[in-house]
């Protein structure tokens, strides 16, 4: 999970856009190449070939770059939420509990931090807390870590069948994982199915 203001998030930001936008312009076509898998290596001739030119990208018109961006803002928002309940359920299934001392550790920041975002997930519904007790999940709290963890393992078997090495694909997907839209999980979804060994 990116930790929020990690050094690293704004590359997980770069590479999100970067392959978000290689998505939607595979899910806009209606199909995928279910040929070899791609290199991973940006500067080899397969891959340059199969990048669009930016000369033959027409420009967007106002609204619709601003929806995009729309969109990007709302990501961040939610994506403290995402990775806080999703640590919240890995604690309770490890340990039996999850402490405030505990998610402070995990996220490499201060207690004081973790109080004031358990008080607005608890707003939002999402957290049960009590003074001097564990955290735990509401009923729309596990709903998300669940839509959570099933985007991560989606993402991370989509990079590993183009080729990335699995330690890779597990670090970018955490990035990745919070800018990816249902259309394109989907088409993620459809892509891995579409590569899997007949059996």
């Amino acid at each position: 999970m990116a930790n929020a203001g990690h050094p690293l998030s704004r590359g997980y930001e770069l590479a999100s856009v970067k392959l978000v936008c290689l998505s939607k312009s595979l899910v806009n076509r209606g199909s995928f190449d279910h040929g070899p898998a791609m290199s991973s290596r940006p500067d080899t001739p397969a891959a340059s070939a199969a990048l669009p030119d930016p000369a033959d990208t027409p420009a967007r018109a106002a609204e619709e770059q601003a929806g995009t961006f729309q969109s990007t803002r709302e990501a961040h928002r939610s994506e403290t939420n995402e990775d806080y309940v999703e640590l919240i359920a890995d604690l309770i299934d490890q340990t039996g509990e999850a402490r405030p001392v505990e998610i402070a550790e995990r996220m490499g920041i201060t207690q004081p931090t973790v109080t004031k975002i358990l008080a607005r997930l608890q707003r939002e519904g999402l957290v049960i807390r009590q003074p001097y007790r564990s955290i735990f999940l509401s009923e729309a709290g596990q709903a998300l870590a669940e839509a959570c963890r099933r985007r991560h393992r989606i993402v991370v078997a989509f990079l590993i069948a183009l080729g990335i090495d699995e330690p890779t694909a597990e670090r970018d997907a955490e990035g990745i994982e919070h800018h990816v839209s249902n259309r394109t999980l989907d088409a993620f979804a459809h892509f891995i199915e579409a590569r899997a060994p007949a059996d």
